[in-house]
């Protein structure tokens, strides 16, 4: 998929119009990378991805398991996941990963991107919404924290802004995408991109 101009992504700052405006209980505006791995792992993955794009879900479902097994809970890579969004429901998306504890939002991403078809499905925007929320309360989220999150219009538009600093900064026009110690690599199966790991390893 390719990626929206400036323009366009501030278009998407829309929180859902179905949720009540509410007092916020804390600032989310101090946007932070969401990393699994060693930081001092000597491979640094920077990907860059969105919750509705399929190319997208595909590299989840068909590369990032053997990835994840057999160099980020090895040591070998720290891998970061960026956000890009195309469309508001891939920031409503974002919103609620975000919205649970650090720990729990590569699960709720696995959710995402294994279910893309089902909770994009929606009719309307409310369908949408509850779709997403049936994920994040498997995820032992409540109605209650979820409605502040995708309430909170500050909290989507930091969150595109810091989509945009960092995918302008990489040089970012479509996803999947990566950034492997600084070079930018696009989507690949599985064989080629742990070649190109391996080739990093080696020196």
């Amino acid at each position: 998929m390719t990626i929206l101009n400036r323009r366009h992504a501030l278009a998407l700052i829309t929180a859902a119009a179905t949720l009540p405006q509410m007092a916020f209980s804390q600032d989310r505006t101090n946007i932070v990378d969401v990393s699994l791995g060693d930081a001092n792992a000597p491979i640094t993955v920077v990907e860059y991805a969105s919750f509705t794009c399929p190319h997208c879900a595909n590299f989840h479902k068909t590369v990032w398991p053997q990835l994840k097994a057999n160099y980020i809970d090895t040591g070998k890579v720290h891998f970061v996941f960026r956000e890009v969004y195309f469309d508001r429901v891939g920031v409503w998306a974002a919103m609620i990963a975000r919205c649970a504890p650090q720990d729990r939002y590569f699960g709720i991403a696995d959710h995402l991107f294994n279910r893309q078809r089902e909770w994009t499905s929606g009719g309307s925007p409310e369908e949408t919404v509850q779709n997403l929320f049936a994920i994040g309360r498997q995820a032992g989220l409540s109605d209650g924290q979820m409605t502040e999150c995708m309430s909170d219009r500050a909290y989507a538009e930091a969150l595109v802004a810091e989509y945009q600093k960092n995918s302008e900064a990489d040089d970012i026009t479509s996803t999947p995408a990566f950034i492997i110690n600084g070079e930018k690599a696009s989507n690949m199966n599985y064989e080629d991109f742990s070649a190109l790991l391996d080739k990093e390893l080696a020196g």
